[in-house]
């Protein structure tokens, strides 16, 4: 696996690379790459919300600050271009409703290009999923949403967690996928489409 973790400009969460990941800061992605002493592999940016000092010997990208594609959109992309496999968003949530969402569909896009594509924060685990077979981990005291990203996912059927299906379709626009809740590790399937995975940590 050939990753790409993307340190976004929402709000702080900590960063934590694993070994191989190659480290692209966006923007004020660096300010939080500075706040745990890291050092990226390549800076990407318009720099409309960073206006600090580089650091010296790493690469950086820059582009116009009126331009069609976020500069998450672009770090994505790049990513692929590079041969990457993989991507992780990171310091992606909170701020702007529309970065969210832009975030979120930038993650969509990433997935398009057969790329696994996730997001995460201390609190919150996003991950696309493309049509397919998946065991997704038993995680204690978190909830399990899918969300459809396409008019129609078909064939879904969901062993393991507390509100089970077989051969379900979800269709745009819903909330039946919402708040579902791990019982053991949970089996996942569905034929055609594209699901939002969201797993959120309850509080109290």
């Amino acid at each position: 696996m050939k990753r790409c973790l993307i340190i976004a400009g929402g709000d702080y969460a900590p960063i934590e690379p694993e070994e191989g990941d190659y480290i692209l800061a966006c923007d004020k992605g660096y300010a939080w790459c500075r706040r745990e002493g890291i050092v990226p592999d390549l800076i990407l940016g318009d720099f409309d919300s960073y206006d600090g000092k580089l650091p010296e010997g790493v690469p950086v990208l820059r582009f116009p600050i009126e331009k069609d594609d976020t500069d998450t959109m672009l770090a994505v992309r790049w990513s692929s271009e590079q041969g990457f496999n993989a991507v992780r968003l990171c310091c992606c949530f909170g701020g702007r409703l529309d970065h969210l969402l832009s975030n979120v569909e930038t993650l969509h896009y990433a997935a398009t290009l057969g790329m696994e594509a996730e997001a995460r924060d201390e609190r919150t685990y996003l991950r696309i999923l493309r049509s397919g077979s998946y065991t997704l981990p038993y995680r204690e005291g978190q909830s399990l949403s899918l969300i459809a990203l396409t008019e129609q996912v078909k064939g879904l059927t969901i062993r393991g967690a507390k509100y089970e299906v077989e051969n379900a379709t979800l269709c745009k626009p819903t909330t039946l996928g919402q708040s579902n809740a791990f019982v053991t590790d949970v089996a996942l399937t569905f034929e055609s489409g594209v699901l939002a995975m969201i797993c959120c940590r309850l509080e109290g």
